[in-house]
């Protein structure tokens, strides 16, 4: 609990200063906080993430720093080239594409609890900061372009649901910068979204232990209940209408025409379609199997009110359109 404190305060620090070096010292404090959250369990899997996680997260930090003290000592002329290393130390630190290949790898051996956080709250920090520093539209347009095209040709052939979240949380990523180049506040509006179907979903697959789709289409067969509520939250995560996942990204859509960025919207509505396969085919395969009775799955599970009122929000967001767009 200690830990996650100084996690908050390490974001609020990064998001709330009006000095590059005081964002930078709040990234250093969530990092710090992070860390032996990863090293709670005492196995080998988890060393070596936890390694791989700060050596990767320690070079974007000292990029970041360096760009800093080049930002601070240099005059108006190389601030252009300043900012794009800022923007590559930051989304190194997240994961963008094509520097996404230690993300999948870590995400692929954490504990859910410690995705959810990765996937959500230690994005908050440097998805801001490449805001404040936004000063080449066309490089961060290219970077979203990236990790649209290759979070989902790489996420096709997967059968780890932990990758395949990681892979969706890439091609999400490149949303959230859209929304950044538009408002704050659509930025805002589509992490909230995500961050709630993302909790919700995750939440389902660590209270039943399914780690791959072999399992998870042995238990959706057998489920009826179950199967409906957790479709319903893979649809809302790939954004397919009606469901919540996809009025963010029409509001961005919609945004992103009128300022003009027509070659980004396609490219990301294009490679969406594809990362949304990955939901419908896990979905697919469950109606294509059927599995005997005698399996120790088929004992009788129910949703928790929480997962059925939160998944009954999801399926009539409709209804609640209005008072979005007038939020946003």
């Amino acid at each position: 609990m200690l830990f996650l404190k100084f996690m908050i305060i390490g974001t609020l620090i990064s998001i709330s200063s009006i000095s590059w070096i005081l964002a930078w010292m709040g990234l250093e404090v969530n990092l710090l906080a992070f860390i032996p959250l990863l090293k709670k369990e005492k196995l080998k899997k988890y060393s070596e993430m936890t390694l791989k996680y700060f050596i990767t997260q320690a070079m974007g930090s000292s990029f970041l720093l360096f760009s800093i003290i080049v930002i601070l000592n240099s005059e108006k002329s190389s601030l252009f080239y300043s900012s794009i290393l800022t923007d590559l130390a930051l989304m190194l630190k997240l994961g963008v594409a094509p520097m996404h290949f230690w993300l999948v790898e870590i995400m692929s051996k954490m504990h859910w609890n410690l995705i959810i956080i990765l996937s959500t709250w230690q994005k908050i920090a440097p998805m801001l900061l490449i805001f404040y520093s936004s000063n080449n539209l066309m490089f961060i347009s290219m970077m979203i372009m990236m990790s649209s095209l290759l979070s989902s040709i790489q996420g096709l052939n997967q059968i780890c649901l932990r990758k395949i979240l990681a892979y969706s949380s890439i091609n999400h990523m490149s949303w959230m910068m859209s929304a950044l180049l538009i408002s704050p506040s659509i930025w805002w509006c589509y992490f909230l979204f995500y961050s709630l179907t993302n909790i919700i979903l995750i939440t389902l697959l660590k209270k039943y232990k399914m780690f791959y789709m072999t399992q998870l289409s042995k238990f959706l067969s057998s489920n009826k209940t179950f199967k409906f509520l957790f479709m319903m939250n893979l649809f809302s995560l790939g954004g397919l209408p009606p469901f919540m996942g996809f009025f963010p990204k029409w509001l961005i859509i919609n945004m992103m025409v009128q300022i003009k960025f027509i070659l980004v919207a396609v490219i990301t509505i294009v490679f969406s379609l594809i990362s949304l396969f990955f939901y419908i085919r896990i979905c697919f395969s469950t109606l294509m199997l059927c599995y005997s009775s005698s399996s120790i799955l088929n004992k009788k599970t129910y949703p928790s009110h929480l997962t059925l009122v939160t998944n009954f929000f999801s399926m009539f967001f409709i209804l609640w359109m209005p008072l979005i767009f007038k939020l946003c």
